[in-house]
């Protein structure tokens, strides 16, 4: 293929933790899907054979009408060249200008073979797995960070030059970068290694304050606002990398973290969360959180203000899994140092897969627009037929309503102070469920935050929950409110506003919302609408279907499980309702 030619579909897919696949059509992301939620095995890492198979029919179409894949690491992934039939495929690295040459690039692509060559072992797939033909096809390995930064620079409607900025814990080598993109393009302007990994420091301390790293890091930064800095502050500073000037000048020798499989996900052990852990017995976990969230936020905006001060843009676009700390993300957002902040609503690593896919395409079309993104409605759809034979299998009680009376019945449901279940449309791609895969409840009591934590979610009572309600009323309920429809960042809710909805006001008075318009989701729109004119309060309590440690819902059986299985009273799926 020649690389003016011009390409349509293009697919990512990404091997590793929470292994995902993505298809890009015409510049669009059309479907993308973890694996985790076919298989609803948290963080699922090995090769999404479900989520592959679902893109290419959702499109109606097979590998043959492909005209790229592109995976997000440098490695050769033995088990996809196997499924791919690509053992015979050329190895072809692609990145940035000039990667060819970087000198880095390469070393870090010899310790990844090296390691893949010691674990290598026989890998054939078995007769019953479907395997997937892109011999002969082009195929691309792009950096991970690449990938990160592709995913929300082609999705941030950035048609103008641009400043794009990506930090995790580590990928191929790296934890942070710097680009300009430019005309659909990506220029480097920094790499830093692992040693600079501030996703790797709050990793630390969440798993020495007992929960899972890249997994975890939500209840560290829930967990902060409980409590203070006074007799911790400075106490984790022999493990944050710090910055200077946009240069890492304080690294921090992470070693290899141990590594343990559990339930097809990945966990890591780093040993300095031994020290943190010794550090949080003898000051609070509450006060280490607080430590922990006050060292990201202070080397986050210095690092972000140094390159908008050096080059001068004014837009950035954000991603990797740093970025889904609503609260670091406030503080950007509320620096004003830029005209206009994008973050990629998947910005964990089950978002890399389109990341790739849309690099791919903006190689291949070099000058096509850049769009905003308007919604992650990418996953499975379940029609009604085949939710009623679901239902009808399982000898269950249902009523099936019109699709105009679902958000009034609901409204009324939610109204009374019942915990609703929300199954409808395509489910989202992403961490934060938006009005598809849903559990719902009235925001205006307090005690509905602990009713949901105890008896629904079996989690931890000081974790929040996320308001919807609509764009229009945002700037009514919140401070400098923008529109956010992908609950990515978090806003001060107005003096005397968190009475009225103190269920998803969090104790430092912050709230992370989704905005709806009715364009995004008609249905999700009408329900809340409707809330509000009964109730005068256009705010909805949401968190995602499922319970704590298990991904969200994929398919009616995912959901029928979950809502027999806690104290979620109605279930609206499809058209059908169900009751307890």
């Amino acid at each position: 293929m020649k690389k003016a030619e011009k390409v349509r579909y293009v697919l990512g897919i990404h091997f590793g933790h929470d292994s995902s696949c993505s298809l890009v059509k015409d510049g669009k992301v059309i479907a993308s899907v973890a694996e985790e939620r076919f298989t609803q095995s948290k963080h699922y890492s090995l090769p999404p054979i479900r989520a592959l198979s679902y893109c290419l029919k959702s499109a109606g179409i097979t590998m043959k009408d492909v005209d790229l894949v592109v995976f997000p690491s440098i490695a050769r992934l033995m088990e996809l060249e196997v499924l791919l039939n690509l053992q015979k495929q050329p190895w072809v690295p692609k990145g940035d200008s000039g990667i060819a040459k970087d000198l880095s690039y390469y070393i870090r692509y010899f310790l990844i073979e090296t390691i893949r060559l010691l674990r290598k072992k026989l890998v054939e797939l078995p007769t019953y797995v479907k395997r997937y033909d892109a011999s002969g096809k082009e195929v691309l390995h792009i950096e991970h960070h690449l990938a990160h930064a592709a995913s929300c620079y082609y999705t941030s409607g950035f048609n103008e030059k641009a400043l794009v900025i990506t930090a995790d814990g580590s990928g191929d080598g790296l934890s942070t970068t710097v680009w300009v993109g430019e005309k659909g393009r990506l220029s480097p302007l920094l790499k830093v290694g692992r040693e600079g990994s501030l996703g790797a420091f709050y990793g630390t301390v969440t798993e020495a304050l007992g929960w899972i790293v890249s997994d975890g890091e939500g209840k560290t930064m829930g967990l902060a606002p409980y409590g203070n800095t006074r007799k911790t502050r400075g106490k984790l500073n022999f493990i944050c990398p710090h910055y200077e000037k946009g240069r890492l000048v304080k690294p921090y020798n992470w070693g290899w973290p141990a590594e343990w499989k559990d339930e097809s996900a990945d966990h890591w052990h780093f040993s300095a969360a031994d020290r943190v852990k010794e550090l949080a017995e003898k000051y609070g976990n509450e006060n280490i959180a607080a430590e922990a969230q006050r060292l990201l936020e202070r080397e986050l905006l210095a690092f972000v203000k140094y390159w908008k001060d050096k080059t001068g843009l004014k837009r950035v676009a954000v991603s990797g899994g740093v970025f889904l700390n609503v609260k670091a993300n406030q503080r950007i957002l509320e620096s004003k140092i830029f005209d206009e902040f994008f973050a990629f609503p998947d910005a964990g690593d089950s978002g890399v897969s389109a990341g790739a896919a849309l690099y791919g395409y903006y190689l291949k079309n070099p000058g096509a627009k850049i769009e905003r993104l308007t919604n992650t409605y990418w996953g499975p759809l379940y029609t009604n037929e085949e939710i009623e034979k679901v239902l009808k299998v399982r000898k269950l009680k249902y009523k099936r309503l019109p699709t105009r009376q679902i958000p009034k019945e609901a409204a009324k449901l939610l109204a009374r102070g019942k915990i609703v279940g929300w199954f409808q449309g395509r489910m989202e791609a992403g961490p934060r469920a938006l009005g598809s895969r849903s559990i719902l409840m009235d925001p205006r009591k307090a005690e509905n935050k602990d009713i949901i934590n105890a008896t629904v979610k079996y989690r931890e009572a000081f974790r929040p929950f996320c308001p919807s309600i609509l764009e229009e009323a945002a700037y009514e309920y919140f401070e400098d409110a923008e529109k956010a429809p992908f609950m990515i960042i978090s806003f001060d809710v107005k003096k005397g506003y968190e009475k009225n909805i103190p269920a998803v006001t969090h104790v430092d008075g912050t709230a992370r919302p989704q905005t709806v318009n009715k364009k995004q989701n008609p249905l999700y729109y009408g329900l809340i609408k409707e809330f509000g004119r009964i109730t005068g309060v256009p705010v909805l309590l949401n968190t995602s279907f499922n319970i704590k440690g298990k991904p969200i819902v994929c398919s009616p059986e995912d959901a029928i499980k979950c809502f027999y299985d806690t104290g979620i009273e109605y279930m609206f799926l499809g058209n059908f309702v169900l009751r307890k």
